[in-house]
């Protein structure tokens, strides 16, 4: 049993267990990226090192699956909204990140006698990087400064390239780059290119719809495509991870960055096959090389300079031309310094195909272990200067925490207020937990069965909740009027908005909504989403806005544009404003002005017929309709707002989201023409 190598199965894996909760913690203790420990264990335990364990089919099994999952997380958590909108600059900086260290490379791998198809394949694993320092800059605040962005989306062209690059040495190697190789690489990629942006998108999407959201399901189903597509990649002729990569960007709108699903896909990843794949590589390495042979250590120092130097002059020239700073510059260079991802799955494929040979591999690992600790460290260092630099506003108390309650009633509703909570969440940028709230129409004594049944409720809440690592904070009211239990917690809360879901019933005498939701509107000023969800919210496509006639005298007017287009840049959808009766001048200027600014269309609507008419037939199945709605006295309240949700029920698929702007003074004063609308106003508004 103890004889070495182990074989036995049980004890292996007991043994990586040990190492992956170990390592991790001691590369910490050493300000050393996590990263890093797995890599350093397998070297020591490996065949080279102790001999304590095999690289055998087990290790390479669950090591192959686990670079399949590091450049599907890669695709998946790809800034496409970024990209597009720094595309120009991000394709520059890019191609100049990706080229100069390909060049240095290729360079010296020819000097030191290698293939050319070595040489370049060597000059592409220098090109690409990972970008290990970005928690540190989205810590720091510094995230959205435009040099950060431009390195963001400078990545998705660079692991794009080098894996082409990949797939074409490859073929080299194999004998296969022939005329026919290029028509099948060619057709291979239209094909994936095709299924990327039709045939995934297409079928995942009514999945998500048609199915019961069950989460082993849907873990499930993205696992049958991650692998689908690297087998059919294989079929193709191309490295499996080529359709890894696809299959991310395929899904890439469709898993919520900070999701239930997202969270399953990363803890299965990083909790097992990531470190089962980083300690395979770790195996790979013999340091005897390193001691028995001098030109080991040449090759080790030219491709640590070679990637230090060509990410340099890349950042150098992108500061100058964009004119960024010291300190931008020196974030770009952090950025784009670290190779993990890419650079270990084209090394590992590499070394299987004879391109590479042990000390390149020796060379690559130390070139992994120098930048992961470089790259961060100079992230730190100069994101700190740079959040220092950045602008600063000056705090209001709209500012303050975003703490968002959600009533819950119907257990059928649940996920999706629950999952329309997340998003909200991540789109005001609040570390706030979520508020799920339960109110029990009973009187205290006899209370007890009915908050016993809605603490069952409210379990259920922490348990979806904990599954995407959203904390929550569950309440249960006791009131005889749920509104002012829904009320009274709001306030005891400090709750800023509020997540309702509606039936779309109600009864003649009821105005609007209902009893409840009609007193909760009469009884508080903060931001209240009358939500009634048709489809799933990672399907949705286009966030169709209507913009009522006064709408922008609404106090919270523009902190609720903010968080619409906030919910359109977070689902990857599309924005089209409909203003209804007035000319879009001067909603022009608070569309463009307010951040961020997804892909966004302006129509002018003359009337509430037209809109009806017109516009109610042109809806699809994965539209949002976001109506900006004003309460009853206010100065942007009109009575065709009282019959837009009774219509909207109506339309499939019976998704709308009816905003109640807060109507708190101190989130926005300023009227469209930039003056304080006195009280008055108000009411000779609502007495016309």
């Amino acid at each position: 049993m103890f004889t070495l190598p182990l074989t036995d199965p049980v004890m292996i894996f007991a043994l990586t267990m040990v190492i992956f909760l170990v390592s991790p913690m001691i590369m910490k203790m050493l300000r050393i990226p996590g990263i890093i420990g797995p890599i350093i264990a397998g070297i020591i335990i490996g065949p080279h090192g102790l001999g304590v364990l095999q690289r055998g089919q087990t290790i390479e099994l669950l090591g192959t699956v686990g670079l399949l999952f590091i450049i599907f997380i890669a695709g998946l958590e790809m800034d496409l909204e970024g990209f597009k909108k720094y595309r120009n600059r991000s394709i520059v900086f890019g191609f100049l990140s990706f080229i100069f260290p390909l060049a240095l490379g290729t360079f010296i791998g020819i000097i030191l006698g290698y293939s050319m198809t070595a040489s370049i394949l060597l000059g592409s694993i220098l090109g690409s990087h990972t970008l290990l320092g970005y928690p540190i800059a989205s810590r720091l605040g510094i995230a959205k400064n435009k040099a950060v962005t431009t390195a963001l989306g400078g990545t998705l062209l660079t692991d794009t390239l080098a894996l082409l690059v990949l797939a074409v040495v490859t073929g080299a190697a194999t004998g296969n780059l022939t005329i026919q190789f290029f028509i099948v690489l060619v057709i291979s990629l239209i094909v994936f290119t095709l299924l990327n942006i039709f045939g995934i998108p297409y079928i995942s999407r009514q999945f998500f719809r048609n199915v019961i959201n069950e989460g082993s399901t849907d873990f499930t189903y993205v696992i049958v495509i991650l692998f689908l597509s690297g087998f059919l990649a294989t079929v193709a002729g191309l490295q499996p991870i080529i359709g890894a990569f696809l299959a991310g960007l395929s899904l890439n709108r469709l898993v919520f960055d900070h999701g239930t699903l997202m969270n399953r896909i990363r803890f299965t990843a990083n909790a097992l096959f990531i470190p089962f794949f980083l300690l395979s590589v770790g195996m790979l390495m013999d340091l005897s090389v390193l001691i028995e042979n001098p030109r080991a250590w040449l090759l080790t120092g030219l491709i640590l300079v070679s990637v230090f130097l060509g990410k340099l002059i890349a950042s150098w020239i992108a500061s100058y031309v964009y004119q960024y700073n010291k300190e931008e510059r020196h974030i770009t260079f952090g950025l784009t310094i670290p190779q993990a991802a890419a650079t270990l799955a084209s090394t590992l494929v590499g070394y299987d195909v004879g391109l590479l040979d042990q000390a390149t591999v020796n060379g690559v690992i130390i070139m992994i272990l120098g930048t992961c600790i470089a790259g961060p460290y100079l992230v730190e260092k100069h994101g700190r200067k740079l959040s220092l630099l950045e602008e600063q506003t000056e705090f209001e108390s709209g500012d303050a925490p975003q703490r968002i309650m959600i009533p819950l009633y119907n257990p059928e509703t649940m996920d999706s207020l629950l999952d329309l909570g997340f998003v909200l969440r991540k789109s005001s940028g609040t570390e706030e937990p979520l508020y799920p709230l339960t109110v029990v129409k009973k009187d205290l004594k006899n209370a007890e069965n009915e908050v016993a049944k809605a603490e069952k409720m409210l379990n259920y809440a922490v348990k979806y909740a904990s599954g995407a690592e959203v904390p929550v904070k569950t309440i249960t009211r006791v009131n005889y009027n749920i509104a002012n239990g829904i009320e009274r917690a709001m306030a005891e809360e400090r709750a800023t908005k509020v997540i309702v879901g509606w039936n779309g019933e109600k009864t003649a005498p009821q105005r609007i909504f209902g009893t409840v939701i009609d007193q909760l509107l009469s009884k508080t000023h903060q931001s209240i989403l009358i939500t009634r969800l048709g489809h799933p919210l990672n399907i949705t496509k286009r966030i169709v806005v209507v913009l009522p006639r006064g709408i922008d005298h609404s106090f919270g007017f523009i902190d609720a544009l903010k968080h619409v287009k906030k919910m359109a840049n977070f689902l990857g959808a599309t924005l089209l404003f409909l203003i209804i009766g007035e000319g879009s001048s001067k909603y022009d200027k608070y569309i463009k002005e307010t951040t961020p600014n997804p892909a966004s269309t302006i129509r002018v609507v003359p009337d509430w017929d037209t809109f009806y008419l017109s516009y109610f037939v042109t809806l699809k199945d994965d539209d949002l309709v976001v109506v900006l709605s004003g309460r009853r006295g206010t100065i942007a309240w009109h009575p065709e707002l009282e019959e837009v949700p009774n219509k909207l029920t109506n339309v499939n698929p019976e998704s709308f989201i009816i905003y109640y702007p807060t109507e708190e003074k101190h989130v926005d004063m300023r009227g469209a023409s930039g003056t304080i609308i006195p009280n008055e106003m108000l009411f000779k508004r609502d007495f016309d």
